[in-house]
């Protein structure tokens, strides 16, 4: 029995659904096919949505042979006969080079990946690569060279939309709003996922319902809609726990999220944010542990990412809490929007002209690193984490605008 998600695999451009930025007329992928002018590429974006079809249809728009391959079980031993084939065949000038599909190329070592180089170079094959992993890390630099990365999005809501439709036209079934709804947002943008999802639900009902999807999907649905108020409200539970410093309880709102399917990168972009707003100079290494759960999240993904932001929100969570940088940047703001562009003071203004010299532009400045050291001016905190504030010669001037002088923005938290 073939799947619903093949069954409906688009075999034409014109039958496709979604990636429009790639695939609009005038854009470049579709000019691309619609001329018969491909070029090798890899296809990076998340699962189920479109690439191997686009791989697919590239070769059948274009009348070439299309060789298809998954980097999980094809060896090198494997690829060099590929190579070797390909080589053969063509011998005729006459032939289009074959278009050679290589599924998740990212698990193909650094040796495997050197193997298609020549045949890329050389123009004996268009070589398309499909990857959900971030190609700047898994695909070597000289292959990377020869193609064009072409980054595949999400599939959006007017995309699945589209998708159920004729998911159902097939399956003679019908879907309620909530159970459309709820579908949608379980399957996470991945049109297989919700083909599959979808094919079992009818099997069980013709008139599909969220009861019907929950079953299908072997799991209670979360009440979280990406859009609406629960989202706002976990995401407010989630910071506010971490804010007062409650490690469960972040770490309960974090589980709630991701087991919602929320993206990961918003959670640690939250969380970026969150060490610099509510952590500050008091534990300055949160912002570095914050930027590198990003990271991770970003290279990794789920599940494996769910690791990585439990370790970051514990240690955010236990971190010592300051928002004086916050407030301090922020009392600035008002002052800027409320005065404009007050003049600054001679003394500190780029000079990097005579005239601007001779007009007095950084008249009487001097780098701290020429002077010797002097006593800190009173008032300025002399404890870590400002004890390298004073090595080297710091002036006693205001250094605001002169209608801001003698204003404070920052206070060190005691």
């Amino acid at each position: 029995m073939i799947p619903l998600a093949d069954k409906l695999r688009p075999k034409f451009l014109k039958d496709y659904v979604g990636q429009k930025h790639l695939l609009s007329q005038d854009k470049l992928l579709f000019e691309s096919i619609k001329s018969k002018k491909i070029f090798s590429m890899i296809l990076w974006g998340p699962p189920g949505v479109g690439k191997t079809t686009i791989a697919r249809i590239i070769a059948l728009e274009t009348a070439s042979e299309f060789l298809e391959f998954s980097a999980v079980n094809t060896g090198i031993a494997e690829v060099k006969k590929i190579i070797e084939g390909v080589r053969v065949n063509r011998q005729s000038s006459l032939l289009p080079p074959p278009v050679v599909f290589i599924d998740e190329i990212h698990r193909f070592n650094k040796a495997q990946q050197d193997a298609f180089l020549p045949l890329v170079e050389t123009g004996q094959i268009i070589l398309i690569g499909a990857t959900t992993e971030n190609p700047s890390f898994e695909i070597i630099a000289p292959l990377l060279s020869r193609s064009r990365v072409l980054v595949l999005r999400p599939l959006n809501e007017d995309d699945l939309s589209e998708i159920i439709k004729r998911g159902l036209k097939e399956l003679k079934a019908k879907i309620d709003k909530k159970g459309k709804r709820l579908l949608m947002e379980l399957s996470g943008g991945d049109g297989r996922v919700m083909l599959n999802t979808l094919e079992i639900a009818a099997g069980l009902k013709s008139e599909i319902g969220v009861l019907q999807i929950e079953e299908a999907f072997q799991k209670k649905a979360l009440m979280y809609d990406k859009n609406g108020e629960e989202h706002y409200n976990t995401i407010s539970a989630f910071i506010k726990s971490m804010r007062a410093s409650n490690p469960d309880a972040a770490l309960y709102y974090l589980a709630r999220m991701i087991s919602a399917g929320e993206d990961p990168l918003f959670i640690a972009r939250r969380m970026v944010i969150f060490a610099s707003e509510d952590i500050g100079q008091t534990q300055p290494t949160a912002l570095v542990v914050a930027n590198e759960v990003f990271r991770a999240c970003e290279t990794i993904g789920y599940p494996e990412c769910q690791i990585n932001l439990a370790h970051g929100v514990v240690y955010l969570a236990m971190a010592k809490k300051d928002r004086s940088s916050y407030e301090a940047y922020f009392k600035a703001l008002e002052h800027v929007k409320k005065f404009g562009n007050l003049p600054i003071p001679m003394s500190i203004r780029n000079a990097p002209t005579k005239l601007m010299k001779d007009l007095s532009y950084g008249k009487g400045y001097d780098l701290p690193a020429n002077a010797t050291h002097q006593a800190l001016p009173a008032g300025m905190p002399s404890a870590k984490p400002m004890a390298d504030w004073q090595a080297g010669k710091y002036t006693t001037e205001d250094l605001l605008p002169e209608k801001l002088r003698g204003k404070k923005y920052y206070t060190p938290k005691k």
